[in-house]
């Protein structure tokens, strides 16, 4: 007979969490604790947070290939202390201008026809050239650091090429996603020649690298010092533009050269939910960020602190809450160029009474539909986050989507490209339906929480629909129940999967709630009994990743915190 073996004691704070981090002078949160360290060493050399961010997301984009890289797109929420602003920007890659919607479902059609895909596939497949839209990773490094940087770009990427060229220790989490990552491979690429640049860049002899072996990307080290040197046009309009656009050459679909070359991300405007004397700042669509501002617009007409934390009513409000603001995504949320959604509406108080009024107190209701919000003028995945010494906050999120990517790796440049198109719509008339030049549904999205107009916490919570889920149960952790920083990341979490999709393949309306096993087995069973579909999942890959810095400018202190389901550390000075 055998037990599991529980948690130590702790002198404060609760026995399943760790201390915040504290530091005075600057500070990086990430999903490996080798970036968390470049970001640190470059703000100590005297570069600005967005300088440490920059550096910390190329690093990640070799040592957490599994999760981001410079062939996926970036989002990123910056607070400038010298005007006393937040400015977001949307570095997301647009579908290839030369495919219509009607050439796209022919190729998926004639994939179905070799038996690439099953007969009965829906939508856009993950891998080949289909789903790759343009990346939008090195265009937002130097936008950002155009605006916010001091240090030259040479020396912000110098880490990254150095760990590349000379090797890093893989570490544990990260092995586990890239077995996963080679069983998927491998089988789909069995008989194609695409596995081979796969295997060369990441799996040398067929096999998957195992926590503590020391792995080299050359390939990327060459890309990454080619854009040091010349600039972000190397990529898009220069030698590196040429090579990734002749890769694609021979394919039945796939980026042209003319793509990359009239590629140009976007400064917008955070949009903000007000919620218990607090704001969250989340970016506008084409991205998923406005969810977790409608369900905050929800839950902000009950009072949750009035039931424990581990409660079936806390647990059932925000799910429920959860679900109405999805059918709204579902049905609103795509490129604004092509599909402007009511934003004012859907945020607007107003509108959050009318979907609250629709949560059954007492049972999971069976089907919501989209709401009808008044018009009004006016998405695997890395987050890290970094402060500096003058107060400057930086929220950064960055993908390849779904798994490593797409599976198309350009011959010699050692990184994948995204498959973020795939969340496109085959539908017509649908907001997010495919067109040629048009940005996908987007599942990133960064965080930036305020107070008063002063800066509060920087942070973000990777991983698809999570995203948003995370976000709200991170500020309902602490705002009404008070956690601290790294309390309100270990709690136990839900991810609930189900209802429409902004692809048109829809779930099942009730859908699923994943719960970790934290959650107390009573809450469980009334969550059954009140007609939720639940599911214990110990696994922690579904529940994401987070990463925070909390500002506390009275004691002229940073706290940060970081994700216990990742590999990642928080480093401060």
């Amino acid at each position: 007979m055998s037990a599991e073996l529980g948690p130590g004691g702790r002198p404060v704070g609760e026995t399943w969490s760790r201390s915040p981090v504290y530091g005075s002078r600057g500070m990086a949160a990430t999903a490996h604790p080798l970036a968390s360290q470049v970001a640190l060493d470059i703000l100590k050399e005297g570069g600005s947070a967005v300088d440490a961010a920059i550096a910390a997301n190329a690093a990640l984009g070799l040592m957490e290939p599994t999760g981001n890289g410079i062939g996926g797109d970036i989002f990123v929420i910056v607070w400038d202390p010298k005007t006393r602003q937040l400015h977001g920007y949307n570095g997301s890659g647009r579908s290839p201008q030369g495919q219509t919607l009607a050439q796209l479902q022919s190729r998926i059609d004639a994939m179905k026809t070799r038996g690439e895909l099953p007969g009965d596939f829906r939508g856009i497949p993950s891998h080949g050239p289909l789903p790759v839209s343009v990346p939008g990773t090195v265009d937002g490094w130097f936008a950002l650091h155009e605006r916010f940087g001091s240090l030259p770009m040479n020396q912000v990427l110098a880490p990254a090429i150095d760990y590349a060229r000379s090797g890093f220790p893989v570490s544990p989490v990260i092995a586990y996603y890239f077995s996963r990552s080679w069983d998927f491979f491998s089988r789909i690429y069995a008989d194609s020649p695409h596995l081979d640049n796969i295997r060369d860049t990441w799996f040398k002899g067929g096999q998957s690298p195992q926590p503590g072996d020391i792995l080299t990307n050359t390939d990327l080290a060459d890309t990454l010092e080619t854009i040091a040197l010349e600039g972000r046009d190397a990529f898009y309009s220069g030698s590196l533009a040429r090579q990734m656009a002749a890769y694609f050459d021979d394919m039945d679909g796939g980026l042209a050269y003319e793509d990359l070359a009239v590629h140009q991300g976007e400064w917008v405007a955070p949009g903000s939910v007000h919620y218990r004397g607090y704001d969250l700042y989340e970016l506008p669509p084409n991205g998923q960020g406005f969810a977790a501002l409608q369900m905050l617009s929800i839950l902000k007409n009950v009072d949750l602190s009035q039931w424990s934390r581990g409660s079936a009513e806390v647990f059932h409000y925000m799910v429920e809450a959860k679900r109405l603001a999805f059918e709204d995504v579902a049905r609103y949320y795509a490129d604004p160029a092509f599909a402007p959604a009511p934003l004012a509406g859907l945020l607007s108080d107003d509108y959050g009474k009318q979907r609250f009024a629709l949560i059954d107190p007492r049972r999971a209701s069976a089907e919501f539909g989209p709401g009808e919000p008044k018009l009004e003028s006016e998405g695997d995945t890395t987050y890290l986050t970094v402060a500096d010494k003058d107060g400057m906050m930086v929220s950064l999120i960055q993908s390849n989507y779904r798994g490593m990517g797409s599976g198309m790796v350009p011959d010699g440049l050692g990184f994948m490209f995204q498959d973020r198109g795939e969340l496109f719509s085959l539908e017509q008339g649908h907001a997010n339906v495919y067109a040629p030049g048009k940005r996908p549904f987007q599942t990133i999205i960064p965080a930036f929480l305020m107070k008063d107009g002063e800066p509060v916490m920087s942070f973000g919570l990777m991983g698809g629909s999570m995203q948003p889920q995370g976000h709200v149960q991170i500020l309902v952790n602490m705002l009404d129940f008070g956690m601290n920083v790294q309390e309100a990341g270990d709690a136990a979490r839900f991810l609930h999967d189900g209802g429409r999709e902004p692809t048109s393949v829809d779930g099942d309306p009730l859908g699923t709630l994943y719960l970790e096993p934290g959650v107390p087995a009573q809450t469980v069973e009334r969550l059954r009994a009140m007609g939720h579909k639940v599911e214990i999942d110990a696994s922690g890959v579904r529940f994401g990743g987070y990463q925070a810095i909390k500002v506390d400018r009275e004691k002229g202190s940073y706290a940060g915190a970081t994700e216990m389901r990742k590999d990642g550390t928080v480093v401060a000075w």
